[in-house]
């Protein structure tokens, strides 16, 4: 039997990175799950249409129910065998085949949500390449249109109606003391065994002359549900119900109860998922699984990397 802790190379097999954009409106979220359809669940099912055997992928982030993307990345192993045999004419390379058949089988799948998943590029993974593990930060943002912007109907699935009028100068403010390296328990929905300390890098409100308020945020990794805590809370200080130091106080204290409010997750979109060059994806793979811990107990700067 292979031995899982072995890399792919010396397990005899070739790793493809997949970069994937979706509609997250129909699935139940990125990760499998029983008796609902997910976005994980229909590109595996396309898979084993083509390779007649249980694949299992690996993914940069795994996004709620309704949450999109048009710059998540996944990966998956090969056998030399499978990987040869899935070139179809003898002018077309295996990476070309794979994204052809793989959205082939997809429209198969999906029927009448044809096109609400992608694959935007397949590819053949640099050496120690991780989806998860080797990224160095990923990157969301959020639409809002509050109670003073003219409201776009076309827009309406990919935007946040907010019903009264935010300043995005208290929000800001807000949002600021939070960049760096922090334990985010107080926006997050913490996973068993998992850590919530993360590197905030980018965290701003930026508003378009047309007044629609768009959120920016990047992190080396976000917790389940932070962004849409973040946003949530965010919002409370936009409208004047909180004070602008309050995040920072929920985050000094680790504090979560009635007030953490989840913003909708259907204007939330994965954008980018950022690599180190190739030569560094293992080094960086093994960086990121070990475990995070506070600031407080390692004595990192503000926006240390991780």
């Amino acid at each position: 039997m292979h031995n899982p802790k072995l890399s792919p190379e010396a397990r005899g097999l070739m790793r493809a990175r997949l970069d994937i954009a979706y509609d997250g409106s129909p699935f139940n979220g990125w990760g499998i799950q029983p008796g609902v359809r997910t976005v994980q669940g229909v590109i595996e099912e396309a898979l084993f249409m083509i390779v007649r055997r249980p694949v299992r992928l690996t993914v940069a982030g795994r996004t709620d129910a309704g949450v999109h993307a048009r710059g998540q990345v996944a990966h998956l192993d090969f056998t030399p065998a499978e990987w040869d045999g899935l070139r179809r004419g003898h002018d077309e390379v295996s990476e070309l085949s794979l994204q052809r058949r793989l959205n082939g089988a997809l429209g198969r799948v999906l029927g009448e949500l044809h096109g609400s998943v992608e694959i935007v590029r397949a590819s053949v993974a640099p050496t120690g390449f991780d989806a998860r593990f080797s990224a160095l930060w990923r990157r969301y943002s959020y639409r809002i249109a509050d109670g003073c912007t003219r409201r776009d109907p076309l827009q309406r699935a990919l935007t946040l109606w907010h019903p009264r009028e935010l300043d995005v100068a208290l929000m800001n403010q807000a949002v600021a003391p939070l960049l760096g390296l922090h334990d985010f328990a107080a926006f997050a929905k913490p996973r068993e065994g998992s850590t919530t300390v993360r590197t905030l890098q980018r965290l701003d409100f930026e508003q378009d002359d047309d007044g629609v308020i768009n959120l920016n945020v990047q992190a080396d990794a976000f917790c389940h549900n932070m962004v849409r805590a973040l946003t949530g809370a965010a919002l409370m200080v936009g409208e004047g119900r909180e004070s602008p130091d309050w995040m920072n106080q929920r985050l000094v204290a680790g504090i979560r109860d009635a007030k953490s409010v989840l913003a909708a997750p259907h204007p939330l979109i994965l954008e980018e998922v950022h690599y180190p060059h190739e030569t560094a994806m293992h080094e960086r793979a093994v960086l990121t699984r070990t475990r995070r811990v506070p600031t407080e107990t390692i004595k990192a700067p503000l926006g240390a990397g991780i």
